[in-house]
């Protein structure tokens, strides 16, 4: 099916499914996100080499056309409201950063160890548009996770500002994987 663009809500009282080989995207080596090819759907990162980086697209903030009026303009190439999923099934170490540096991050992630450990959660701050993973450390010194089982979601907010959240598997002493480009 190709791409269809509706104005105004669409509802369902049973629910949308994403299936198929189509639902999940595999990746193995540095992977550049794009709109077309990851937006609303989960990357599996299951990283070949180390390190290796993860970029998500820059925000389009575009506003509709002149003459379409509010919400009208299928043309629009704005990208709020994109969201990207990644599921690291293997250890992963690099980074995972915005394509524009003037795409800054919202939000939160929560580091954990294991039962035993009391979790710890890590805000950005306010110029931060990167995360530095370490999970391919492994023992005691992957601080800022990337361990298999990571999870990591970006939703494109508003001009230049992408909500995270996420759960990062680590080992050791905690650190937050925020970091500015």
């Amino acid at each position: 099916m190709a791409n269809t663009t509706f104005d105004g809500p669409v509802r369902s009282r049973n629910g949308f499914q994403s299936i198929g080989p189509g639902a999940v995207d595999a990746n193995t080596l540095a992977t550049v996100m794009t709109v077309a090819n990851n937006a609303g759907r989960i990357m599996l990162m299951d990283p070949a080499a180390t390190p290796t980086a993860i970029t998500i697209p820059a925000i389009v903030s575009t506003a509709d056309g002149a003459n379409s009026g509010p919400g009208r303009d299928p043309n629009n190439t704005s990208t709020i409201g994109t969201t990207f999923e990644i599921l690291f099934t293997d250890d992963f170490t690099g980074t995972i950063k915005t394509a524009s540096t003037n795409d800054t991050f919202v939000g939160m992630i929560t580091a954990g160890i294991d039962a035993s450990t009391a979790a710890k959660q890590w805000v950005p701050a306010a110029a931060n548009n990167e995360i530095n993973l370490n999970g391919e450390a492994g023992a005691a010194v992957a601080t800022t996770g990337g361990l298999k089982g990571t999870y990591l979601k970006f939703t494109a907010v508003a001009a230049n500002l992408y909500f995270v959240q996420g759960l990062t598997n680590a080992t050791g002493t905690l650190a937050t994987p925020f970091d500015t480009q």
